[in-house]
C-alpha cells in the first residue's frame, strides 16, 4: 500500500516538473516567435528616450560649505546663573540655554520672510519664473518669452486667478524652495547650501547672495535685540534705587553692549564660510545616460508583454 502512494507522489511530481518545463518553453516560444514586435517597441522606446534625455536643458549645482560661528559663553554662564530671571524679564539672551542660533539660521534661510527681503533686494525674479535655459556661448540667461517680455520688460503669461501675470512671493518663494538645498552633517555640523539653475552663473551667484544676506539678517536681529534690551535696562535703573540691582542691570547691559560691538566686527556673524560657491563646469542633471537606459529596457519589457498578451489572448480564442 505504502509503495503504491509513494509511486503515485513520485509521477505527481514529476508530471509538475514537466509541466513547469513545458511552460517555459511556451514562454520563450511566444517571445522568440514575437523577437520583431519586442525589437520594434525597444527601438521605439529607445528613441523617445533620446530624445526627451537631448531636449532637457542642463541643470548645474553651485553649493558654498560653511561651518557655524560658534560663540563662547565666557562670562555669560555667570551672568546667567547670576541674573537669570532680570535677564529673562529684559528680553537678554545670555546663552547657556540650549538656544541653537544655527537652526534658527536654517529656518530663517528657507522662511517666506526671508526670501521676500532676498527678492526685494535682488533682481531674481525674471531668471528664477521666467528661464527656461542657457546660452553657453554668451552666457544670457534664456527666457521664455510667453511668460516675460525682454524688450518691454513686462510680465505677459497667461495665469489663472487668483495668480496674476507677474508672480507673487509667495508663487516665486515655492519655485525657489524647490531651487534651494539646505543641509547639515550631523557629525561635523557644517552646512550646505546649493542652488540649481540653467545658468552655472547665476547659480554660483545666488548662493553667495544668501550666504551673505543670512549672516547679515541674524546679525541685525541680534543688535536690534541687543539695542532694544539696553533700552529697557537703561530705564530699569532710573527707576530702581537699589545698589545692587542696579549693578546687576549694569553687567547686562555690559554684555548686550558686547555683543552689539562683536556682531558689528563680524561680517561671518552666524556662519562662516569653509569653501566658497564657484561656477561648476559640469552639470548637475539630467543624467541622459541613465534616461537612454532606462527607455531601453521599459521598450523592451513594454515589448515583451505586448507579445505575451498577444499570445496569452490567440490562445484563449483557440
Amino acid at each position: 500500500m505504502s509503495d503504491n502512494i509513494y509511486n503515485q507522489t513520485s509521477e505527481l511530481r514529476d508530471k509538475s516538473v514537466n509541466d513547469d518545463e513545458i511552460d517555459l518553453k511556451e514562454l520563450f516560444s511566444a517571445l522568440w516567435a514575437g523577437k520583431i514586435t519586442i525589437i520594434l517597441t525597444t527601438f521605439v522606446a529607445s528613441v523617445i528616450a533620446v530624445a526627451i534625455a537631448l531636449s532637457m536643458p542642463n541643470i548645474y549645482r553651485a553649493e558654498a560649505l560653511l561651518s557655524p560661528v560658534s560663540s563662547d559663553g565666557g562670562g555669560m554662564n555667570g551672568l546667567a546663573n547670576k541674573f537669570g530671571g532680570l535677564a529673562s524679564l529684559a528680553g537678554v539672551s545670555l546663552g547657556g540655554g540650549g538656544f541653537d542660533k544655527t537652526t534658527m539660521g536654517i529656518e530663517v534661510l528657507k522662511s517666506r520672510t526671508f526670501f521676500a527681503d532676498f527678492v526685494g533686494k535682488y533682481p531674481i525674479m525674471v531668471d528664477l519664473m521666467a528661464s527656461n535655459g542657457w546660452d553657453s556661448n554668451n552666457n544670457e540667461v534664456l527666457i521664455d518669452t510667453e511668460i516675460y517680455d525682454v524688450d518691454g520688460q513686462v510680465w505677459i503669461r497667461e495665469a489663472k486667478a487668483p495668480r496674476k501675470s507677474e508672480p507673487s512671493v509667495q508663487e516665486a518663494h515655492k519655485e525657489f524652495s524647490k531651487l534651494l538645498s539646505v543641509s547639515q552633517d550631523k557629525e561635523s555640523s557644517f552646512i550646505t547650501i546649493a542652488i540649481e539653475h540653467y545658468s552655472p552663473y547665476v547659480a554660483k551667484q545666488w548662493v553667495d547672495w544668501l550666504v551673505q544676506d543670512i549672516n547679515n539678517t541674524i546679525r541685525n536681529q541680534e543688535v536690534q535685540q541687543a539695542q532694544r534690551s539696553i533700552d529697557y535696562l537703561l530705564n530699569q535703573i532710573k527707576q530702581t534705587k537699589l545698589a545692587e540691582l542696579q549693578m546687576g542691570f549694569f553687567e547686562l547691559i555690559q554684555s548686550q553692549t558686547e555683543t552689539i560691538m562683536l556682531a558689528n566686527a563680524s561680517p561671518e556673524y552666524l556662519f562662516k564660510t569653509l569653501d566658497p560657491a564657484v561656477v561648476p563646469e559640469l552639470k548637475a542633471k539630467p543624467k541622459r545616460a541613465l534616461i537612454c537606459v532606462l527607455g531601453l529596457f521599459l521598450g523592451g519589457l513594454l515589448g515583451a508583454i505586448i507579445v505575451l498578451v498577444r499570445d496569452f489572448s490567440s490562445l484563449r480564442k483557440d
